[in-house]
C-alpha cells in the first residue's frame, strides 16, 4: 500500500461531517496533512484542533458552501495559497432530496447538481496539475449505490450520482499512463445524516435496517482507493444490489425502488 511522505497534503470536501469526517480522520491516522472543506466553520474548527492534537500533522480548513458559483475557484486559489503539495482529493460534497420532480423547488434541485455534479467537475479539472505533481496521487469521488439504477423520488440526485459514476470511470482511463489514479466509492445506506437533509424521515426506520457507519464506509473507500479500485461498493448487501441493477431489467429495478422510496 502507499505509504505517504510526511509533506503530502489530502484536499476532503464536506469534511466536518459523516464520511468526509472519517476519512480525514483515516487520512490524517496515515500521515496525510489535511486540507478540510466544508459549510461550517465550527465543525470545521474542532476537527481540525482535534486532529492536530491527535495526530501530529497540519490541518488547514476553509468554510464553502460549493452550492456558490465560484465556490471551487475560491478552493482552488486557497490551496494555491498554502502552496503546499496536495496528492489525494477526495470530492465527497453532495446530498440528496427527495420527492417527485415536479413538487420539488427547482432552484434547489439545480443547487444540488452544483454540488454534487459541478464543483466535482470543477475541482477535479482544477487540482489535477497539482496531483500530476506526485509520484503517486488519487481521486476518489463518492458516489452511492444509486449511481446503478434510476430512483423515482430521488430523479435528479441518482442522475447525478450515476454521472459521477461515469465520469470517474471515464477520467480513470484517461489518465491511466499519469501518477493518478481515480477511484469512486458508491456507499448504500450509511448514518450520515443524509436521509434526514433529504427529507426522507419517513424512511428512517427502512434505511436504519441497512445503515452502515461512516467509519466503515470509509475504511472500505480507502483501502479500496489505495488500491487502485475503480469502483468500491462496501457491503455485502450493497454489492448484491448493485449487481443485480447491472443484470436486472430496467423497469423492474425501477419498479422496486420505487416502491422502497414511494414519496
Amino acid at each position: 500500500m502507499y505509504q505517504p511522505t510526511m509533506k503530502e497534503y489530502a484536499l476532503i470536501t464536506g469534511a466536518s461531517k459523516g464520511i468526509g469526517k472519517s476519512i480525514a480522520l483515516l487520512l490524517a491516522k496515515k500521515g496525510y496533512n489535511l486540507l478540510l472543506v466544508a459549510r461550517s466553520e465550527a465543525d470545521l474548527q474542532d476537527l481540525g484542533n482535534s486532529v492536530k492534537k491527535e495526530h501530529g500533522v497540519e490541518v488547514a480548513w476553509l468554510s464553502a458552501d460549493l452550492s456558490e458559483p465560484g465556490a471551487a475557484d475560491i478552493v482552488f486559489n486557497w490551496v494555491n495559497n498554502i502552496d503546499v503539495p496536495v496528492s489525494i482529493l477526495i470530492n465527497n460534497a453532495g446530498y440528496g432530496m427527495w420527492g417527485n420532480f415536479d413538487e420539488l423547488e427547482i432552484k434547489q434541485q439545480l443547487s444540488m447538481v452544483r454540488v454534487n455534479i459541478d464543483a466535482l467537475i470543477e475541482l477535479s479539472y482544477l487540482l489535477l496539475p497539482l496531483l500530476k505533481q506526485s509520484q503517486q496521487a488519487f481521486i476518489l469521488n463518492v458516489a452511492s449505490t444509486a449511481a446503478y439504477q434510476a430512483v423515482p423520488t430521488l430523479a435528479v440526485y441518482s442522475a447525478s450520482k450515476a454521472f459521477v459514476l461515469s465520469f470517474s470511470r471515464a477520467l480513470r482511463f484517461e489518465l491511466k499512463n499519469s501518477p493518478v489514479s481515480v477511484s469512486c466509492l458508491c456507499p448504500g445506506p450509511t448514518d450520515t445524516g443524509f436521509a434526514h437533509r433529504a427529507g426522507m424521515d419517513a424512511l428512517a426506520e427502512l434505511a436504519a435496517k441497512f445503515n452502515m457507519s461512516p467509519a466503515d464506509v470509509a475504511a472500505i473507500g480507502i483501502k479500496g482507493m489505495f488500491k487502485k479500485k475503480a469502483e468500491i461498493v462496501p457491503g455485502f448487501l450493497n454489492k448484491v444490489s448493485a449487481a443485480a441493477a447491472r443484470h436486472s431489467p430496467k423497469a423492474l429495478i425501477e419498479s422496486v425502488t420505487a416502491g422502497l422510496y414511494k414519496h
